[in-house]
């Protein structure tokens, strides 16, 4: 199994804060679903008929 080093750690850690955010600004109406579709894509974050499901890597 692979085990993450501090490097690799630290880009774990700001990936997440970065996702932490948008999905914030999601919430809180600031981003648009059109312009959140990308951003939840990317991150995994996928809705098949109104059942949300999360890619796990």
């Amino acid at each position: 199994m692979y085990r993450y080093d501090s490097y690799d750690q630290t880009l774990v850690d700001e990936r997440v804060a970065q996702f932490r955010d948008q999905m914030d600004r999601y919430l809180a109406g600031k981003l648009g679903e059109e312009e959140f579709r990308p951003v939840r894509l990317q991150n995994g974050l996928y809705i098949q008929r109104h059942a949300p499901m999360l890619r796990i890597a």
